[in-house]
């Protein structure tokens, strides 16, 4: 019986070494299938538990990594690179409040781990916890000084901070380190919030969509409680009242629809409703609302024109102050409507024009140049409101409100 135990071990552990090359490899299925063949010789194998975890937060699959994680970590609470794994799942997830002590464990046992405390520094950082995730941003990018992502990571907290001196200079180390590629343009774009470069056109397809795939899971509680989010609601009853009637009988197109919040305010309207966005895990919490007749993972400014005349209300809420220059989008929009349709959309007002970007990594417009631009490209304005979008850093965000109509 004694022999046959470590025969099974012995081949246990060569297929784990087995699976962990396919990982390495990028063949996730082959690695998957290795793992489990280990889980079946042995179903406390917390390296093959850990492991097919891990590969299922590559996968997308949250909720499978999230049990095999715990798995892993109950079958060995003080391993340090499960409680790793743990953390940065919780915090992929959205539980902030359970990844904080995972990680908090995971550095205690492991100090020099610079990947869990750079998601410890974020993980805290998103909780408002700036002070607490300071000194992990710094030990993260002094272990690793030539990673771009650790030395980007203590930029933003630094930034979150009120830092801005450090901050930049941080930024400016993160684009030294980063070479070509979406860290260069991230932290470029950092340095333009901060007042250190020229501003560009738009944000970063890829910080964007970054920024919304790991805001996914908690996007809805944040905006709707802590930052007292309301612009959907009161950019449908603006509509409402430019006498766009709510009858269920519009193709309706939703820019950046986020979770679904847009699209429920959006429904009344709509015969068939097309949610867009450039995340795709906004577009999976989106399509639990069941209240799109489609979802499309796109940049707008390369689906509108590729859908000409298609629909007779396009609504962006909360979108546009990912954009600088809004000439390509209006003329998208122009282009996507039919005569006699409307756009509705929502701006954060700015007093520059065309439009600055601020420390708050998103564009302010100048209403009126919006108009100007507008008008120029067959959008007639309809109806205007000055509200207030949302909260952040107890302050209030000022916006406009603007439906156009297409002629």
């Amino acid at each position: 019986m004694a022999h046959n135990a470590t025969a099974a071990r012995k081949d246990a552990d060569a297929l784990l070494r087995q699976g962990l090359a396919r990982h390495q490899a990028g063949d996730l299925p082959g690695a998957g299938a290795l793992y489990r063949r280990v889980l079946s010789l042995d179903p406390r194998a917390a390296d093959a538990l850990n492991l097919l975890g891990v590969l299922a937060r590559q996968e997308g699959d949250l909720p499978r990594a999230l049990d095999l994680a715990r798995r892993a970590v109950a079958l060995r609470p003080d391993a340090p690179v499960y409680l790793a794994a743990l953390g940065a799942t919780l915090a992929e997830a959205g539980k902030l409040d359970e990844a904080v002590p995972a990680l908090l464990r995971a550095v205690s046992l492991r100090p020099s781990d610079a990947v869990s405390r750079r998601n410890l520094g974020q993980a805290l950082c998103a909780l408002g916890r700036v002070g607490e995730a300071l000194p992990h941003l710094r030990e993260a990018a002094a272990l690793t000084p030539e990673d771009a992502e650790a030395l980007l990571a203590l930029a933003h907290g630094l930034r979150e901070a009120g830092d801005v001196p450090a901050s930049t200079g941080a930024a400016r180390r993160a684009l030294a380190a980063a070479g070509d590629g979406p860290v260069a343009a991230q932290a470029r774009f950092l340095l333009a919030a901060l007042g250190a470069e020229a501003a560009p056109d738009r944000a970063p397809a890829a910080y964007v969509r970054d920024l919304f795939d790991a805001y996914a899971p908690r996007f809805e509680a944040d905006l709707t409680g802590r930052l007292e989010y309301r612009t959907p609601a009161v950019l449908a009853a603006l509509l409402g009242r430019a006498g766009v009637s709510a009858d269920a009988a519009l193709d309706v197109l939703d820019l950046g629809c986020g979770t679904g919040l847009s699209g429920v305010a959006l429904r009344p309207w709509a015969r068939r409703l097309t949610g867009l966005d450039l995340s795709p895990r906004m577009l999976a919490e989106a399509a639990r609302h069941g209240i799109y007749d489609a979802l499309e993972e796109a940049d707008l400014t390369e689906y509108l024109p590729a859908h000409p005349a298609a629909f007779d209300v396009i609504a962006a809420a909360d979108v546009l102050n990912y954009l600088g220059d809004l000439r390509p989008a209006l003329a998208g929009i122009a282009a996507a409507l039919r005569p006699g349709g409307h756009a509705a959309f929502s701006l954060e007002t700015g007093d520059t024009a065309p439009y600055a970007l601020g420390e708050g990594l998103r564009y302010r417009h100048h209403p009126g140049h919006v108009l100007d631009l507008s008008t120029g490209l067959g959008l007639r304005p309809i109806a205007r409101e000055e509200t207030i979008l949302r909260r952040e850093r107890g302050a209030d965000v000022a916006g406009t409100l603007l439906v156009l109509r297409r002629d």
